[in-house]
């Protein structure tokens, strides 16, 4: 039989370090180097389903293009990229800081209608606008049975 212990503050520890951590990065404190983050920030994204394709739209404002990768793999599309933090002279006095900079990364998983090899992307006005056709539906085909 195993036995396995039950730790209800547990969670809430990870949740108290996790909160520390993005304070930490909001004021300018280093993320210690044991620690993997995924993800500084989300950005928005609508997907929209069309006629013959879907269509995914990112809010990516300050991002280059360069610094976007789209990649696809057993039915995920993976978009991630990197806000990077423009320099910028401190002065005496307040500062404050509410566009959040870094990494992010959104993963979808895709129909099975979606066609991986022909997906396309841009970029125009801080919007990044990734195309998936659709495959061709197969039409199911009639048999006719012969006598024999």
């Amino acid at each position: 039989m195993n036995l396995a212990t039950f730790e209800p503050w547990g969670l809430i520890d990870l949740l108290r370090r996790d909160l520390d951590e993005l304070a930490g990065r909001r004021l300018g404190a280093a993320v210690p180097a044991d620690r993997h983050v995924v993800s500084d920030w989300v950005p928005a994204i609508d997907i929209v389903e069309e006629k013959d394709r879907f269509v995914l739209r990112a809010d990516v404002p300050g991002v280059n293009p360069e610094d976007i990768e789209i990649s696809m793999e057993k039915g995920v599309l993976t978009v991630a990229g990197e806000r990077r933090d423009e320099k910028r002279e401190e002065f005496d006095g307040l500062k404050r800081l509410e566009r959040v900079t870094g990494r992010f990364r959104r993963r979808f998983a895709l129909p099975e209608a979606a066609d991986a090899d022909n997906i396309t992307a841009r970029t125009a006005n801080g919007i990044l606008e990734v195309t998936i056709p659709k495959q061709p539906e197969v039409q199911p085909r009639r048999i006719t049975v012969q006598a024999a």
